[in-house]
């Protein structure tokens, strides 16, 4: 019963086997090689207009990188409290950056609102050299607490981010796991929503270690050959990402992932929401759920062997759960039955 995290979860045979196949041989180093040119050739595709591609092996330096290139050092980039890249990266965002400033406005389960945002982009005066400029607005898809930015959503913040200037960053860590659940396409929960720039995750749904920072406007790309390379990250064996990432794409394994992945915490969800005195502290909407126990509830399933977070902030009796591509019913339907017993 392994709900700690998607990031526990192998890597899916597909892309192992993709590995295995671009070890045959040689090719050229540095992302010159034919897969990461298929690669690029196939994101194209999936999401419908030229872009540019540079697969990374974290989301932290996908992250981190993508808000060097939209945030200078003097900029504010605006999150969520609890946004990856203000919780767990080390002030990650800040290094690359050279010193932009990451500036928290209100959310709703980890979804910035309209109101929380402007709030934000009024607090500092545009041109007043003791202020912070706005510089870039980053969405988590999904947000760290499990729930997904509609459509609608996203293009509003978007608008409004242009409209005072600011770049669009989307962390899409899970990003697969929200396309799954609004069953929309990649471009429509993108570019043509106004996301100007995408961390595009894949370690959590069945990678080794592969992500990618994606532009939508290559022109916005143009310096981002030097920032990689200065950071370290500019693989010189690149096809072995770009094969786990090709992979990752090739016949919507990803969404396959995904769905799978979203379908078992439902069941979880469900299954959880039949017994007493067991709530939900947010919307369960993709693959995390955070659940408020009944009393020594927490204490029996880890004796039986469940892994999962405690998350005490969020409620009495709280805890994270997440599902896996490669979580199974039989996992969900024990973690249910030990934990209403």
């Amino acid at each position: 019963m392994h709900f700690a995290s998607d990031n526990i979860a192998g890597v899916h045979p597909k892309i192992m086997d993709a590995i295995i196949a671009a070890n045959d041989g040689v090719a050229k180093s540095y992302g010159e090689d034919d897969i990461t040119g298929a690669l690029e050739a196939k994101l194209a595709d999936l999401f419908e207009t030229d872009l540019a591609v540079f697969p990374i092996a974290t989301g932290s330096a996908a992250n981190c990188l993508a808000l060097s290139a939209v945030a200078p050092p003097w900029g504010a980039i605006y999150c969520h409290e609890h946004a990856h890249i203000f919780d767990d990266e080390c002030c990650g965002p800040e290094f690359y950056t050279g010193g932009a400033k990451l500036y928290t406005v209100e959310a709703e389960s980890g979804r910035l609102t309209a109101d929380g945002l402007r709030q934000g982009l009024d607090r500092f005066v545009v041109g007043f050299d003791h202020n912070p400029q706005p510089a870039a607005v980053s969405l988590t898809q999904c947000t760290e607490y499990g729930a997904v930015y509609d459509l609608d959503r996203i293009a509003a913040l978007s608008e409004l981010a242009h409209a005072r200037n600011c770049q669009v960053h989307m962390d899409g860590a899970r990003f697969a796991n929200a396309v799954a659940r609004l069953d929309c396409s990649p471009a429509e929960m993108t570019w043509k929503a106004g996301v100007d720039v995408l961390s595009f995750g894949a370690t959590k749904n069945g990678a080794m270690a592969a992500e990618a920072v994606i532009f939508f406007d290559p022109e916005k790309a143009r310096d981002f050959i030097f920032r990689r390379k200065r950071a370290g990250h500019l693989f010189s064996k690149m096809r072995y990402l770009s094969a786990q990432l090709l992979a990752y794409v090739t016949d919507d394994l990803w969404l396959e992932n995904a769905r799978h992945a979203n379908r078992t915490a439902q069941r979880l969800h469900d299954g959880l929401s039949r017994i007493n005195s067991v709530s939900f502290a947010h919307p369960v909407e993709a693959n995390e759920l955070f659940v408020c126990l009944p009393d020594g509830a927490a204490g029996r399933l880890r004796a039986d062997g469940a892994s999962f977070y405690d998350m005490d902030a969020v409620g009495r009796n709280a805890v994270r759960l997440v599902t896996s591509f490669a979580t199974t019913d039989a996992e969900v339907d024990r973690f249910i039955n030990i934990c209403g017993g």
